[in-house]
């Protein structure tokens, strides 16, 4: 259950009561009003600004209107006071009865409390990672993986039908790159010195493998072919080799997508897709045959001052018309682009997600404006865009990988502090700002270290029932018996406003989802994790506080109760961000 959707829902049903607003029902829009925690809990569980918007179009005073509020949801016997606050704010705090049977709907639920229906089965397409398949996966890829997919896992839990997308970039110039590296070691496997890497190849030693199995596989016969021959066998080689690897960095992350979609089905029958999605463009009144004016600063060496097959985007909401073909008939990297929307699109996704680094908000516009295009403005689409990653190591720049070359590659960052570590940490800040990494911080045991302190919760919580089972040995402890004892048995004050805060999940996770921001629920997870240690210290100097007293079974029981609802939560979502909840540390 949702409590702040629950007291919305009832506040719109009071107003439909009070006469003033009857009679302009029509001129009103109810959807701007909210109903949210309290920034300083002492005011109440809830507070709402109905008042704040009804005002001014209704002509009243919101102060005036407030009072009128909280006289239609006196009957309401959930609610066991109102107070009007500042200029018109309406403060809610809840009845003790609401607060039992909430608690005992959380223990029910158990980890399922907080998931909503708010998707409605809505198809979302999340794409992200999409690095090209040219070597390891490096610790720029890995927050873009992480955002990603707990974005996915989130909006899955929020109840859309979601599919994880990884677009391999395996056409274009940088595969041709990467063949011809490969290439090089080949001829090192069979016993050539290749001497330095050439400047224009990939230098890292991840390709020495791959070289290797190249010359077990085909001796010395590619050597002798020319390079027409050997490229395209080296190309698909060096591709699977790629994949595989970068597979394996991403499940060292726990990341794991439903779909690899490879760019070079796109140019299958010499290029059929990508002709098929520019027709369709054309059919729709968005392309012509045009000159593009040169771009400002330095002019990139592959524009065009002849007519090209263009995308009229500007129509659509781009700053520039796009080329989609050449002159001499060729396409541009943006047609395969076109050509892949579309095909999302005929898949019949309603939503598509974009998660990018930040060297790609040149794309955003594009992008926006080719979904409206091919869509007609039905499919939403959101680009994320992930800042940089700064790794240090307590306090000092990390340095350069020797392996891949020139990065530092996910892999090593993994294998150093674990997925967990890294996993919840690349999420413990908005996307959209720099990230600074810091080995030595995120392995700590403390506070200021969020993925131990949100784990170490956990573990309490379970340390909790295992002391439970020690003391209470003749009690089958089950959530039946607990969600029971809840609804039965009231808490302590300083319980409830644990309970609060656990209520606070369903809106969290709602928020989040719709707002595309995965870092919210990061944030709630170390903030219920705070209050339950918190709770948990005071048990040290006040004993009638803690969890487990052999002396009082009743209030023991029901706090159990209170320990399970709060283990669930964090399990849930630790879940979602795709770290491990512990039943204990070390």
């Amino acid at each position: 259950m949702n409590l702040f959707a629950d007291f919305e829902a009832r506040i719109k049903s009071a107003l439909e009561t009070i006469a003033i607003v009857a009679e302009k029902r029509s001129e009103l829009d109810f959807g701007r009003i909210v109903v949210e925690p309290p920034r300083d809990p002492s005011h109440g569980d809830a507070a709402t600004n109905a008042a704040m918007v009804l005002a001014k179009p209704l002509g009243t005073n919101p102060r005036a209107l407030a009072e009128t509020i909280s006289e239609a949801l006196k009957g309401d016997a959930d609610i066991s006071e109102i107070t009007v606050a500042g200029p018109g704010f309406i403060n809610l705090r809840l009845s003790t009865a609401y607060w039992q049977r909430l608690l005992g709907d959380m223990v029910d639920r158990g980890t399922d409390f907080g998931r909503s229906s708010l998707g409605q089965g809505r198809k979302v397409n999340v794409e992200y990672v999409s690095a090209n398949p040219t070597g390891p996966m490096h610790v720029g890829h890995c927050r873009g993986a992480v955002v990603g997919d707990t974005l996915a896992n989130l909006l899955q839990y929020a109840g859309y039908k979601v599919a994880k997308e990884y677009y391999i970039n395996d056409a274009g110039s940088q595969i041709d790159v990467l063949a011809r590296s490969t290439f090089l070691r080949y001829r090192e496997a069979l016993g050539e010195t290749i001497g330095d890497i050439p400047a224009g190849l990939y230098p890292g030693d991840y390709l020495v493998p791959v070289g290797q199995a190249l010359a077990d596989e085909f001796g010395t016969r590619l050597r002798g072919m020319p390079e027409a021959q050997w490229m395209p066998i080296i190309k698909d080689k060096a591709i699977d080799a790629m994949m595989a690897m970068i597979r394996d960095d991403l499940a060292m992350l726990n990341v794991h997508h439903d779909v690899f979609f490879s760019e070079r089905t796109l140019h299958e029958g010499n290029g059929g897709p990508i002709l098929s999605a520019i027709n369709d463009l054309t059919f729709k009144g968005h392309v012509y045959k045009g000159k593009l004016p040169p771009p400002k600063g330095q002019v990139p060496e592959d524009w065009e001052d002849r007519e090209q097959t263009l995308f009229r985007s500007t129509e659509v909401g781009d700053d520039i018309d796009r080329a989609l073909m050449k002159s001499d008939g060729s396409f541009t990297y943006f047609a395969a682009d076109v050509a892949y929307f579309k095909d999302k699109y005929d898949r019949h996704f309603e939503e598509m997600i974009y998660v990018l680094g930040a060297d790609h908000g040149g794309y955003v516009k594009r992008l926006e404006a080719l979904a409206r295009a091919v869509s007609g403005g039905s499919v939403e689409l959101t680009v994320l865009l992930c800042q940089l990653v700064k790794l240090y190591r307590n306090g000092e720049p990390v340095k350069m990988s020797k392996r891949s070359g020139d990065f530092v590659t996910l892999r090593e960052v993994v294998e150093e502090v674990g997925s967990d570590s890294v996993r919840f940490m690349m999420l413990y800040r908005k996307s959209s700002e720099p990230l600074d990494f810091d080995f030595a911080k995120v392995t700590e045991q403390s506070k200021d270290n969020p993925v131990f302190y949100v784990q170490y919760a956990h573990a309490r919580c379970m340390s909790v029932f295992r002391q439970a089972n020690e003391v209470l040995k003749d009690l089958d402890i089950d959530s039946a018996m607990l969600a029971q004892a809840v609804r039965e048995h009231p808490l302590e004050v300083a319980e409830m406003q644990l309970v609060a805060k656990i209520a606070e999940y369903p809106r969290v996770i709602e928020a989040a989802a719709q707002a595309h921001e995965p870092h919210r629920l990061a944030f709630y997870l170390y903030d219920l994790a705070s209050s339950f240690h918190a709770h948990w210290n005071k048990g040290k100097d006040q004993p009638e506080l803690r969890f487990v007293n052999d002396n009082n079974r009743q209030s023991t029981v029901a706090r159990l109760g209170l320990v399970h609802a709060v283990a669930s939560v964090l399990k849930s979502g630790l879940s979602i961000t795709g770290t491990n909840a512990p039943d204990e540390m070390r």
